[in-house]
């Protein structure tokens, strides 16, 4: 069953989505004003940076994302909040196969790659494990969630 906040994640990424992009740029922009020391929590859940390339311009991109690690790697999910569509940060990473992420003041280039199969159940228990509300929104659409595990380069 869904949660309440992965409901009500879900309504601001599918009814209010510019609400949410203004909150992630608000988020960014106090992220990297405080080096990564501050608004590193959603919640009380860890984020981290995220900067790819825009497949259209060209220019640097950055979100906020949950913070799972599975070793050196970062995990992460095209969630979303659970809207039928697939996020535009999810999509330039595809078109780029690499980005930049920032954790705390730490910054390193990473590759991007698809998980499918056993490693993606494995993953997607970490991502559930760290931030509950993925399964919410995977029960709010009808899209397979894409997961990508960043690994440092």
């Amino acid at each position: 069953m869904a949660t309440v906040s992965g409901r009500v994640a879900n309504f601001f990424s599918v009814r209010a989505d510019r609400v949410a992009r203004a909150a992630g740029r608000r988020h960014v922009a106090r992220y990297r004003a405080a080096g990564g020391r501050r608004a590193d929590k959603i919640r009380g859940l860890p984020v981290f940076l995220l900067d790819v390339v825009g497949r259209s311009s060209g220019q640097a991109r950055p979100v906020m994302l949950m913070l799972v690690r599975r070793g050196d790697d970062l995990v992460v999910c095209g969630s979303n909040g659970g809207n039928p569509e697939a996020p535009n940060w999810y999509r330039n990473l595809r078109a780029a196969g690499e980005a930049h992420v920032e954790v705390g003041g730490d910054r390193w280039a990473v590759t991007a790659r698809e998980v499918e199969g056993e490693e993606r159940d494995q993953c997607w228990d970490l991502l559930v494990a760290g931030y509950p509300d993925f399964a919410s929104y995977q029960e709010l659409t009808d899209r397979q969630l894409p997961v990508v595990v960043l690994e440092r380069r």
